[in-house]
């Protein structure tokens, strides 16, 4: 059952119903894809900017409100209160110039309630064997912190469920290390940037929030959707013989 007919010279245009239906849907699927993708690489742009400006704003001070992480991700905060060194942990495997070392990420209790909020301490070298684990000092007393804040449930591949040795995590599950802890938490991890007398290196890189990925995703559907349409009209598109009045298509 052809659609349509045309004719121009020898050449016929007689695309056919349910090769036309199946290349409509997938048409608008790969269509629909790329337009998700091109929308997510937008939000991620404006994520970007809203950090490009937030290190030039002044800080913002939280006390005992539980925080939206949403509306202050890549924003400056400062913060008061006392670190919890029991619940210190290092993630491993972190390089710095070239050299494997640890994150030191230790819970501070902001004074005035009974949250805590996690910080990223800065970076200190591994020891000459793994069996060194380094144990930077460790502030006492309250203290006046500021920092970036950044979403802590950061993606990472486990080939099976790793049970956290001592103070050493390979990588950082908020959800396991709230539940470890006891401690009530701000739905956040903050990039301390003030200097402490804690001996930690803090060089914190401009967060990747993905846009190029996003991009490229939307290209590839973009251009699947494209060959679709291409193949279709190639496939409908039949050359006649002379005397031919209706071809097969």
């Amino acid at each position: 059952m052809h659609l349509l007919k045309l004719r121009v010279g020898p050449w016929q245009f007689a695309p056919t119903l349910w090769p036309t239906l199946a290349a409509l849907f997938f048409f608008v699927l790969t269509l629909s894809l790329g337009n998700w993708q091109s929308g997510r690489a937008d939000a991620k742009r404006a994520l970007q900017a809203r950090y490009d400006a937030a290190v030039r704003e002044a800080p913002i001070h939280i006390g005992s409100t539980l925080l939206d992480r949403n509306s202050v991700l890549y924003r400056k905060l400062e913060v008061e209160g006392v670190f919890d060194d029991a619940h210190t942990i290092l993630l491993d495997n972190r390089v710095m110039n070239g050299v494997a070392g640890y994150h030191v990420l230790t819970p501070l209790r902001i004074n005035g309630g009974p949250l805590a909020i996690l910080v990223n301490r800065g970076w200190v070298a591994a020891g000459r064997t793994r069996e060194q684990v380094p144990a930077p000092p460790t502030p006492a007393g309250v203290v006046r912190l500021e920092g970036m804040v950044v979403d802590p449930h950061t993606r990472y591949v486990e080939l099976a469920p790793i049970t956290p040795q001592g103070r050493v995590w390979q990588n950082l599950d908020f959800a396991r290390y709230a539940a470890t802890t006891g401690l009530r938490l701000q739905p956040v991890l903050l990039l301390q940037t003030s200097s402490t007398a804690d001996g930690l290196q803090r060089s914190w890189p401009r967060p990747d929030t993905g846009v190029n990925t996003h991009v490229s995703y939307a290209f590839q559907w973009y251009s699947l959707a494209a060959t679709l349409t291409v193949l279709w009209l190639i496939m409908n598109v039949k050359r006649c013989r002379d005397g031919d009045v209706d071809p097969k298509p």
